[in-house]
């Protein structure tokens, strides 16, 4: 005895296609870029400012303080912020591939 599958009638098969791209699926998406491109730039200026210098960071000791007040370290957090801000710019594409095919 084989068991053969069915055709599903095409109102069963649009509920749980997993291409569709819902209203959800676009909001969360746009929190995602909303998010990563707030936290990107806030890591790109902020270790640049007169306020880096009072961060929560500097109470650990004073061997940290020369730690975070060097360029490179204030470059690796400012290289975080770029790249949360490259990350949104894929995610708004993305979503705009999604969109096209509405």
């Amino acid at each position: 005895m084989e068991l053969v599958p069915q055709p599903q009638s095409p109102e069963d098969s649009s509920e749980d296609a997993p291409s569709e791209f819902r209203w959800y699926h676009k909001a969360s998406a746009l929190l995602v870029i909303i998010l990563c491109l707030e936290v990107g730039l806030f890591l790109v200026a902020f270790p640049w400012t007169e306020y880096w210098e009072t961060n929560f960071f500097f109470s650990f000791g004073p061997g940290w303080y020369r730690f975070w007040q060097n360029a490179y370290a204030r470059g690796a957090v400012s290289g975080l912020g770029a790249l949360n801000i490259y990350i949104s710019f894929v995610e708004v594409f993305r979503l705009r591939r999604f969109a096209k095919g509405r």
